[in-house]
């Protein structure tokens, strides 16, 4: 499977880890959450949940509001709250 825009593969063989990173930033705040295949049951469900995921962020994202150029401290908590429970 590729790599998507805002979602990255993650396949090496020599880390205990495997699954897909999901990294998006905006006015200089970057959000970043992990999904491990191991946790979601296989590349493609963890695909979907890291899809799934992402369009939340960006919808939170995209309607959120901006003090003095930059992300709102409300936005941030709830952007990280929603990676939190993913």
């Amino acid at each position: 499977m590729k790599s998507r825009k805002n979602l990255t593969r993650f396949t090496y063989d020599a880390t205990a880890f495997q699954g897909w990173r999901l990294c998006i930033s905006k006015t200089g705040t970057t959000f970043t959450k992990y999904f491990g295949d191991k946790k979601y049951g296989g590349q493609r469900k963890t695909l979907k949940a890291a899809s799934d995921t992402l369009e939340e962020l960006k919808e939170l994202l995209e309607n959120s509001r901006l003090v003095n150029g930059k992300l709102s401290k409300t936005t941030i908590s709830k952007a990280r709250k929603l990676l939190a429970s993913a």
